[in-house]
Parts: structure tokens; C-alpha cells; sequence
């Protein structure tokens, strides 16, 4: 892994002088203050660490059984044995995988920083915070990647919130011009990726990266960011949605805009619904209603909300790592679709008149969350908050292993639960306005 050298003094120091200190929010569940102090207490000791690496934590190495792959894809071995990444080392196994900032994942631990000194109060997680934002300044000249949403939204953006200055406003506009460029007008999408044999992929992940380009509008006053965001997310409601209201991982457009492929990457196969992509898009089309109030979109993600609380079959609502996946001893879970889910199904609960059954639904998700069969204990799990997610099962990559998306919704969606419990969250408000 190439070891990148970069220079974030100066911009540490904007950064350093206008952040200001937040008070900590006032927590009435015990499970949520434990929580935090786990959060807090496994955030700093692995950023302590790390010291002045310049990379991420992203991951632990973990391996597979191809006896295992077998069973949970269903298929032949010979049909997908090619893809599979090759297993780490022996000697690597459990141990911390990290990641360059040109990772799509480079931007989570940041933002967990940021998210878990905003609900502590806690300054030495603020130093940590800045640090690992600034390191990711050289993102905003990246042109090759639609992820520059994950990657730049969720360090600069949560920066922005806690320590705004103009530098920051123009490293996001920055890259929301490098993200509006890979928008095909004639498809009406964003292309996602720029490898492998489709001639114009847009994967269900994508709808997380629009918040920047919302944000990007906002912040200009231009509306062209969020006429892209708004095309996108048309198109993809047109053509990745099943009549059930499940998605397709990946759509492949031609050039005229008709689909080439409708198809998996890291689902079971091209039918199935890949738990983490139905999160993506409940998600998805709950930010696009907060921003356009469009209610097109909020009936999209009603719709898809109803659809994961009808197909999620587990006890404790945390998904296995796709909802059609065999159901066995050793089928995986995914926490990170569980946190994602609970995050978006939170913020939609603020925009219905039946909202409840969500937020309940998102509670009962936390609460398995941070307890003992999802949550580390302080000192444990190479410095990552959650265990148990699956990062992409069909490649043999990251299975039932701590990620650091997974940390990052599961804060977030701590922060908006505590919010609506406070009375002050942003969406919860203006709920209230419009009902008023």
C-alpha cells in the first residue's frame, strides 16, 4: 500500500482556531452513555496509535472458507472462484487493515471523530478529528471516483458543522465540481466507477454521495448541484427498483441512457437485495426529500423503509448480509447495514405522521447495536466501536470484521436519535415547522 506524503499543517491550524467547543449531549439511556464511552475510548486509543501515519483504519484482515462462500452464494465454485481476492497471510489474520486516503472508506474515521467529540464534549477527540480531516485535503482534486461524497462529506463536511471556515467551504465545493463532472446529462446519472467490463456502472451507493452536492448548493447559492443530485436520483428510482421496492446493486446504462445490466457486485446474486445497498437507498431518498421536499422522494423511501421492516427477519432487526442469503449457523450479519438503516429510518421518523414505528424500529436497532453481541469492549477489536459487518462476501473480502462505515452511521445515527429525544434535531424541527 503507497504511503502518500502530504502537507496539512497550515490547514490544520484554520481548522484548529475556529473549531469551537460543544457541549455534551445530555444522555438518558444508560446503553447510550456506556456506548459513547466506548466510542470515545476506542476512537482515541487508535488514532493515539497511529500517530503520524498517513493512513486510515479501515478494516481487520479476515479470511474465508470456500466451503463457506459456497454455501451462502449458492453456487458452483468454477462461477466465481476468479473474483475472489486472495486471502491475507496467515500472520496478518486479525490484525488491523489500514487504508490510504485514496480509499473510498478514508473518510469515516474522521467523521467518527467529529461525531463522537460533538456528543462527548471530549477536545482531544476534536485534535484527532482535525488531524485526520486535514489529511484528506488532496481528495478534493480527485476526479477519478464518485465516492468523494463518503470520502469529503463526511471528514470536511461534520468539520464545517463543528469548526466552520471559508476553507473548508471551498475544499466541498471543490469536490462537488469534480463530482457534477461525472455526470452523463443524457444518462442522468453519475458514473460510479471507472474499471471493469459495464460501459456506464451506477451502483446503489452512489445516492450517498448527493448530500454533497446538496451541501454544495447551499453553500454557493448555485442551484446546478442540486439539479444533478435531483436528475440522479430520478433515474435511479426509474430503473433500480424492483416492483417489491428491493434494488439492484449495480445498473449499467448505454450511451443513450436505455440499461445495459441490471446485476450484483456484492450481493448473493442479481436478484437478491444486498443488505447494505437497501440501506444505501432508504438513506438515499430520505436526505433527497429533506432537501428538495419533493414528496416523490419521501414516498420512495417509505416505500423502501416498509419493504427492509417486512424482509429484515432477525431477532435483534441487525440484517444478515443480504436478505436473501441462506440462513445458517454461520451466515454473517452486516452492522453496518444495521447502523446505516437506523440512521436513515431516524430522520425519516421526524417527516411522517406515523413516524414512530420507525424511530422505534431505529431504537431497537441501536440498542442491539450497543450491546454485548455488536459492541467492543473498551480495549478490543483493534480500536473499532462495532463488530460483526461484511464488507463484500462474494469477493471473500472483509467478512464478519469490524469496518469503519459501520462506526461512522452507528455515531451518526446516535447523534439523530439523540436529537429527536432532545427535541432539537434539525429534521425533528422542521417537521414541527411545516406541521405548525
Amino acid at each position: 500500500m503507497k504511503t502518500i506524503s502530504i502537507p496539512v499543517l497550515g490547514m490544520a491550524l484554520v481548522i484548529g482556531v475556529c473549531a469551537c467547543s460543544e457541549k455534551p449531549s445530555v444522555q438518558s439511556d444508560e446503553w447510550v452513555t456506556h456506548a459513547l464511552d466506548v466510542a470515545s475510548c476506542q476512537l482515541k486509543q487508535t488514532a493515539s496509535d497511529l500517530g503520524d501515519s498517513t493512513l486510515m483504519p479501515r478494516s481487520l484482515w479476515t479470511g474465508y472458507s470456500m466451503d463457506f462462500l459456497v454455501r451462502q452464494l449458492q453456487r458452483d465454485p468454477a462461477t466465481f472462484q476468479d473474483s475472489l481476492l486472495a486471502p491475507p497471510p496467515a500472520d496478518k489474520l486479525g490484525k488491523l487493515r489500514l487504508c490510504s486516503i485514496r480509499d473510498w472508506t478514508s473518510g469515516f474515521f474522521p467523521g467518527s471523530l467529529w461525531y463522537t467529540y460533538e456528543l462527548t464534549g471530549d477536545e482531544e477527540l476534536k485534535k484527532y478529528a482535525i488531524q485526520y480531516t486535514n489529511m484528506l485535503y488532496p481528495i478534493s482534486d480527485a476526479k477519478d471516483t464518485h465516492d468523494v461524497g463518503f470520502m469529503i462529506n463526511c471528514s470536511y463536511g461534520n468539520a464545517l458543522r463543528l469548526a466552520p471556515n471559508d476553507t473548508i467551504k471551498n475544499v466541498l465545493v471543490k469536490t462537488a465540481d469534480n463530482l457534477c463532472a461525472r455526470f452523463d446529462p443524457q444518462i442522468g446519472c453519475i458514473r460510479s466507477w471507472d474499471f471493469g467490463y459495464w460501459n456506464f456502472p451506477v451502483i446503489i451507493d452512489n445516492m450517498m454521495n448527493l448530500d454533497l452536492l446538496f451541501s454544495a448548493s447551499r453553500l454557493t447559492g448555485n442551484p446546478k448541484y442540486k439539479e444533478v443530485a435531483v436528475q440522479h436520483a430520478l433515474t435511479t428510482m426509474k430503473h433500480h427498483f424492483r416492483p417489491d421496492y428491493t434494488s439492484y446493486h449495480l445498473v449499467s446504462y448505454n450511451d443513450d441512457g436505455t440499461v445495459q445490466y441490471r446485476m450484483t457486485h456484492q450481493g448473493k446474486n442479481d436478484e437478491s437485495a444486498w443488505a447494505r445497498g437497501q440501506g444505501w437507498a432508504v438513506y438515499g431518498y430520505t436526505s433527497c426529500y429533506r432537501e428538495t421536499k419533493d414528496t416523490v422522494f419521501l414516498n420512495q423511501a417509505v416505500k423502501v423503509a416498509d419493504m427492509i421492516m417486512k424482509r429484515v427477519n432477525t431477532s435483534d432487526l441487525i440484517p444478515y448480509w443480504d436478505f436473501d442469503a441462506p440462513v445458517e449457523k454461520d451466515t454473517p450479519r452486516d452492522a453496518s447495514a444495521g447502523a446505516v438503516i437506523a440512521s436513515a429510518f431516524l430522520e425519516l421518523s421526524t417527516m411522517v405522521p406515523d413516524g414512530e414505528r420507525y424511530f422505534d424500529y431505529a431504537q431497537k436497532q441501536l440498542e442491539s447495536l450497543s450491546g454485548k453481541d455488536y459492541l467492543a469492549q473498551k480495549g478490543t477489536n483493534k480500536g473499532f466501536v462495532l463488530m460483526h459487518s461484511t464488507g463484500s462476501l462474494p469477493h471473500g473480502s472483509e467478512i464478519d470484521t469490524p469496518l469503519n462505515y459501520a462506526d461512522y452511521y452507528y455515531l451518526e445515527a446516535m447523534k439523530r436519535y439523540l436529537d429527536i429525544k432532545e427535541g432539537n434535531g434539525l429534521a425533528a424541527s422542521e417537521a414541527l415547522a411545516e406541521k405548525k
